[in-house]
């Protein structure tokens, strides 16, 4: 079983971070940063449509502050979903902002909405850190997955992640009656994977969601990250494996039931395949996020020792025990992917 015992740390941006998010033009100005969305005067619970408590608290402004607040971060909008065309703006308007106060980082999250049609749209201002930068980044360089966000100064804003979450699915999908679940377990096992090869940890069922495509004969899935605060921080092999955390066990089980060991070797090798494709592709760009991450600080130094120790004895590989930080272990990690 995985288990995390303490609370992470957050990491500042490093200066060789900073420059890769400026080369790569994730680094934006922004008209309203974080600390500007805690002068809220007052908040309530938020409680779904079915009443339960959502853990997350919807903030209010005073009038002075309120409009100023709302225009930046339909400006923000705007940066992040439409290259900061502010002519999408005319017909949007900020219907919410909630604060989740027990997330490691304390998010906020911020709902557009379009008035012409009621669509509408989330995206989240957060703390900036490191980790969850680097997270950020290897999905979208390594993952199926393109992601969008804008870094400044201490400030991260993230696109909203659709998908039903992992913990809400297995309560309320699994008996519908057309789950596919083969699919579902095939691709469980390919997220497995995935999580492990690029050492993103702390994949339980309330940090991703999964994505159900209706096809014409069948139904697809695709299981997404939603929280990258772990990316190669713990020291346990288990914490980037989602096979091993409890809440999981439904998901666990059906690959148990439908999946046979040698399906499931030949699902892995593909995942690795096409991890390895995405690499080469963006080659270079896994060279610099890798430049900068071998020079950063993003552990402490006991979790590094045992990540490599285990890594080593996994891979049969020592040349991980050489290993000085996270960023190094990282690189051997893909290595032994390209290797293979």
């Amino acid at each position: 079983m995985a288990l995390i015992s303490k609370k992470k740390r957050i990491y500042p941006i490093s200066h060789g971070l900073r420059r890769y998010l400026i080369k790569y033009s994730r680094e934006v100005d922004i008209p309203i940063h974080y600390h500007e969305l805690l002068r809220y005067s007052s908040s309530i619970a938020l409680y779904d449509s079915k009443d339960q408590d959502t853990l997350w608290e919807t903030v209010f402004y005073n009038q002075s502050d309120r409009e100023e607040i709302h225009l930046n971060v339909k400006k923000i909008y705007a940066l992040l979903k439409a290259g900061g065309d502010m002519s999408v703006m005319e017909h949007l308007y900020v219907d919410r902002i909630d604060l989740c106060v027990y997330g490691n980082t304390q998010p906020f999250r911020v709902r557009i909405v379009n008035r012409i049609n009621d669509n509408f749209d989330y995206f989240y201002v957060k703390n900036a850190d490191a980790s969850r930068v680097y997270g950020l980044e290897f999905e979208h360089l390594l993952s199926p997955n393109r992601i969008s966000y804008l870094v400044h100064q201490n400030t991260l804003i993230e696109e909203h992640i659709a998908g039903i979450p992992g913990d809400k699915f297995m309560r309320a999908h699994m008996q519908d009656p057309h789950l596919n679940p083969i699919r579902l377990a095939k691709e469980f096992v390919k997220f497995n994977e995935r999580c492990f090869v690029r050492l993103l940890g702390d994949m339980h069922s309330s940090n991703f969601v999964i994505d159900v495509t209706p096809d014409f004969e069948e139904t697809h899935y695709r299981i997404r990250a939603i929280d990258f605060d772990q990316q190669s921080y713990e020291g346990k092999k288990s914490i980037y494996l989602p096979q091993y955390f409890k809440e999981n066990n439904v998901l666990i089980q059906l690959g148990m039931k439908y999946i046979t060991p040698e399906s499931m070797v030949q699902y892995q090798k593909e995942e690795r395949a096409l991890i390895a494709t995405r690499l080469k592709s963006s080659r270079q760009g896994i060279l610099d996020i890798l430049r900068s991450m071998e020079h950063d600080t993003i552990s402490l130094p006991e979790n590094i020792a045992s990540l490599k120790a285990e890594l080593a004895r996994h891979y049969r590989n020592d040349k991980f025990l050489e290993c000085k930080n996270m960023g190094h272990i990282m690189k051997t990690s893909l290595e032994e992917l390209v290797k293979k």
